[in-house]
Formats: structure tokens, C-alpha cells, sequence
């Protein structure tokens, strides 16, 4: 059975940082590319950032320099350390696994407020 469980959200004020942590079960980890969603209130599911198999990182332009993503293939584990958080931040982050197939993991809410 696959599971993706992402943990890491929570509130925080402008400016600040927080990291997003997906742990991957059930899958062959290291052939996937792993990728960060999100999805604000009253809004579509968009991709935020993306990392293949081979490391390679691509983002999107909103998030470009402030947003990290990374992997660790021992751990089965997929990264997203978001640093100068802006309030339109806000939303539930999803993780995804893509291969021959897709998953997704049940989100994790981003709330950036003061």
C-alpha cells in the first residue's frame, strides 16, 4: 500500500520559515519524481516545485529563490524548506510521487499570518 504522510505545517508570521517533510511508503522511492502542490481556499491545485529522480529542481516563478526543495533517497523522504513567507502562501501543501504512476499524500496546512 502506498502512503505519502507530509508533516511540517503550521502558522507562521511573514517573513518566517518552515519546512515541509513527505515520507513515501509502498513505493521504490528513488525512481520517482517527487513534487510539492498547494492548494489556497477558493483556488486550483497548483505545482510548486518539482525534483526528478536525478536531483534535478525546478520551481515555480512565485516561489523561485525563497522555496528549496530537496530529497533524501535513504530516508524515502522528500523536502521543502520555504523561507521568507509571504501571506499568499497560504494553503494546504500537497506531495506527489510520480512515476508510471501518481499518488498523493492527504496535505499539510501552510498558514502565514500575523
Amino acid at each position: 500500500q502506498v502512503q505519502l504522510v507530509e508533516s511540517g505545517g503550521g502558522l507562521v508570521q511573514p517573513g518566517g520559515s518552515l519546512r515541509l517533510s513527505c515520507a513515501a511508503s509502498g513505493i521504490i522511492f528513488s525512481v520517482y519524481a517527487m513534487n510539492w502542490y498547494r492548494q489556497a481556499p477558493g483556488k486550483q491545485r497548483e505545482w510548486v516545485a518539482g525534483i526528478t529522480s536525478g536531483g534535478s529542481t525546478n520551481y515555480v516563478d512565485s516561489v523561485k529563490g525563497r522555496f528549496t526543495i530537496s530529497r533524501d533517497n535513504a530516508k524515502n523522504t522528500v523536502y521543502l524548506q520555504m523561507n521568507s513567507l509571504k501571506p499568499e502562501d497560504t494553503a494546504v501543501y500537497y506531495c506527489n510521487a510520480l512515476s508510471t504512476h501518481h499518488y498523493w499524500g492527504q496535505g499539510t496546512q501552510v498558514t502565514v499570518s500575523s
